[in-house]
């Protein structure tokens, strides 16, 4: 995502307090296009690397996109809805990887 300026860049170490995944990668982007250009780079990196996505949900224009990678899993915000849904918050005892 930062070959891609993706903003505000966290890798979260969710393992003791989500059951669901190890990993939270959480990034900024600062427009729709912005917002697919990573969404599409990241899909398309981690085929070439063999790893298939498990589940994607939204669209660039709600401001919020996922990728389930099953252990990790990649939320793409718009600066606007990262603030106001706050997953920092949510996972509030997450160790900061990056």
């Amino acid at each position: 995502m930062s070959d891609r300026l993706g903003e505000d860049i966290h890798l979260l170490d969710v393992r003791d307090v989500s059951p669901m995944m190890d990993f939270s990668i959480i990034a900024s982007g600062t427009s729709t296009p912005h917002l697919k250009a990573m969404y599409e780079d990241i899909q398309k990196q981690l085929k070439k690397e063999g790893v298939a996505v498990y589940g994607r949900s939204g669209v660039a224009g709600s401001g919020w996109m996922v990728l389930d990678y099953v252990d990790v899993v990649i939320h793409i915000f718009s600066r606007e809805m990262r603030e106001y849904y706050g997953l920092e918050s949510l996972w509030d005892g997450a160790k900061r990887v990056a």
